[in-house]
């Protein structure tokens, strides 16, 4: 069974690609967002194993979407790996992403390898 991802990102292409990708071998599902103001409906409606939420957008930005999934029943228990290009990949370690006290940070441009294995780890609970 594919996990379902949502991924929440302003830039269109960005999405397109991680949809494009993720999809290609039928390990993930994945559903798209690029409004953070439809990100609560686009989330409650597809109900995804894990999100990808994009830091810096307009409107509501990633630390508020994650605020208002953690305060939604239905949202609270799902993991959030949040993406940004204010890190580098050079920050994020070995393993590619960084592991905090607030959930996974995930640094952009993102290398589909490590994007595959953050994702396998977040919904296994191991990351």
């Amino acid at each position: 069974m594919a996990v379902k991802v949502l991924a929440i990102d302003d830039e269109v292409g960005f999405t397109r690609l991680v949809k494009m990708n993720l999809e290609r071998d039928g390990e993930f599902e994945v559903c798209v967002e690029n409004d953070s103001n439809n990100a609560l409906s686009t989330a409650l409606e597809f109900l995804p194993d894990v999100i990808l939420l994009d830091i810096v957008m307009p409107g509501m930005d990633g630390g508020d979407v994650a605020t208002l999934f953690k305060n939604t029943p239905e949202l609270k228990d799902i993991p959030i790996i949040m993406m940004t290009a204010l890190m580098s990949p050079h920050e994020s370690g070995e393993a590619g992403y960084k592991d905090s006290p607030s959930g996974i940070v995930l640094p952009k441009p993102v290398n589909l390898e490590t994007l595959k294995k953050c994702l396998e780890d977040a919904v296994r609970g191991s990351a």
